[in-house]
């Protein structure tokens, strides 16, 4: 009985920047959180990065931590956990329709939902808590009551995705694995998938499989 159950269960994987959300979170925090004289004192000393970046010789894999450092590094925890808290209440409202309609269905359905993105747990873990799913993303560090600037994890794109996704899940259990993503760096994470689907490519969304072991008890 054990082992049908386990053969029976259902993963979705959703990328949030571009995809269960449409735009740039993590842009988005930073001008939420921050002062403009702030931001663009910060910036200009990481410009000739920024520049790199914009012109794709720089990848955004290693941008994110490098302007994550440069906007927050010393700042009150405190104080920014609480805005982040404000900014995932203000996400959580714009959010794709049509994917939440889809997470909602694999939830309805009793799947196993996880968010998996490279933008920061400081405002994802609320929207996660929110949209009642499991997460896994790109970790800061918090020490002294100070944001340290540094990740706690990798940053949570491209191989990343997939090697997180593997470390905290076995994929043996699953008998179908949904994955949602918009751009190269989800790649690796729709690999593991029977089912998936790109974002501004893929015209339709997967059909989630409808099944008596689907059905949640």
């Amino acid at each position: 009985m054990h082992a049908q159950n386990q053969e029976s269960k259902t993963l979705a994987l959703f990328d949030f920047d571009g995809t269960l959300y449409l735009h740039d979170s993590f842009t988005g925090f930073i001008f939420h959180a921050l002062r403009k004289r702030h931001i663009v004192k910060r910036g200009m000393q990481i410009l000739p990065w920024i520049q790199a970046y914009y012109l794709n010789f720089y990848p955004a894999h290693r941008m994110r931590p490098k302007l994550y450092a440069s906007m927050f590094k010393n700042s009150d925890a405190g104080e920014i956990l609480q805005l982040a808290q404000d900014y995932a209440q203000q996400l959580i409202f714009k959010l794709n329709p049509k994917l939440l309609k889809q997470l909602k269905q694999h939830q309805q359905l009793g799947h196993e939902v996880v968010l998996v993105s490279a933008s920061l747990d400081l405002y994802l873990k609320p929207v996660c808590s929110y949209l009642n799913i499991d997460l896994i993303c790109s970790e800061v560090e918090i020490k002294a009551g100070k944001l340290t600037g540094f990740y706690q994890t990798p940053d949570c794109s491209n191989t990343q995705k997939k090697i997180r996704i593997l470390e905290k899940y076995n994929l043996d259990n699953y008998a179908e694995i949904y994955a949602y993503g918009n751009s190269k760096e989800d790649i690796e994470m729709l690999s593991l998938a029977q089912q998936s689907y790109f974002e501004g490519q893929d015209q339709q969304l997967p059909k989630i499989n409808i099944s008596a072991h689907s059905m949640p008890y």
